[in-house]
């Protein structure tokens, strides 16, 4: 352990796995923050705490059965020309799920308040934190069967875990109240889980999408519309800093 401490790549390892469990955990935050936004504001911050940090040890879990995780990428079973492995199964089920949730939300969302209650009513505080795990199996085992290509040390996988999952705590409430507090943030940020839900279903039947460009796309979009809400405030700053002109009189 001591020379694992003293090796210099083992830092650098340990460094870039974490940063990429954090840039593929974004889509993660988004789904926490707009899922635990539906739960009384009393339970938001415990919901997203304690399914963050169950997740984490789910994620140690898979870790600590890397022999299972590299055999889940073995064909199981194929239909036509596609093979499906175990990994596929998971990718398939849980883009369908994540696609059944977003747009469930987005209709909720035009169906405006009296909808929004009624939702909120229907989550539980078990379910959401049931649903934040599942949904975190499925963003994390990409990520996991990548760190398996990219690290031998399990203390360093561990760690970079650990790390990260504390980063996204540190990050998942800040953005929380900015989806919440921007309904047109929010349409984005489901759009953006739509949108990965049918890649994680491509990825499922074999068709690999760079996630490069699907991040990038959203941090245009997300850029743009700072830019408009940056926009409206000022907009709004200088209409009520006008004074108001008084009718003129008629002669």
């Amino acid at each position: 352990m001591l020379e694992l401490l003293l090796d210099p790549q083992a830092w650098i390892a340990l460094l870039t796995l974490t940063a990429l469990e954090l840039v593929l955990g974004i889509d993660n935050i988004i789904f926490i923050s707009i899922l635990v936004a539906k739960l009384p504001r009393a339970q938001q911050e415990l919901a997203r705490r304690l399914g963050l940090f169950l997740a984490m040890f789910m994620r140690i879990a898979l870790l600590l059965v890397l022999s299972w995780i590299v055999g889940l990428t073995a064909p199981l079973f194929s239909i036509g020309q596609w093979e499906f492995s175990g990994r596929d199964l998971v990718l398939v089920g849980g883009g369908l799920f994540l696609l059944w949730k977003s747009v469930g939300e987005i209709h909720d969302t035009f169906e405006g308040a009296e909808g929004a209650v009624t939702a909120a009513k229907k989550l539980s505080f078990a379910s959401a934190i049931m649903q934040i795990m599942l949904i975190d199996l499925v963003f994390s085992l990409d990520s996991i069967i990548t760190a398996v290509g990219m690290v031998d040390q399990l203390p360093v996988m561990i760690a970079a875990v650990i790390m990260s999952v504390g980063l996204m705590m540190f990050f998942a409430r800040p953005i929380g109240h900015f989806v919440s507090e921007h309904p047109t943030i929010k349409m984005l940020a489901l759009s953006f889980l739509v949108v990965v839900a049918v890649v994680l279903i491509a990825e499922g039947f074999g068709n690999h999408v760079p996630k490069g460009y699907i991040y990038s796309a959203m941090a245009f979009s997300v850029v743009v519309e700072m830019l408009n809400i940056r926009l409206r405030k000022r907009t709004r700053t200088t209409h009520a800093a006008q004074p108001e002109h008084a009718p003129q009189e008629e002669h």
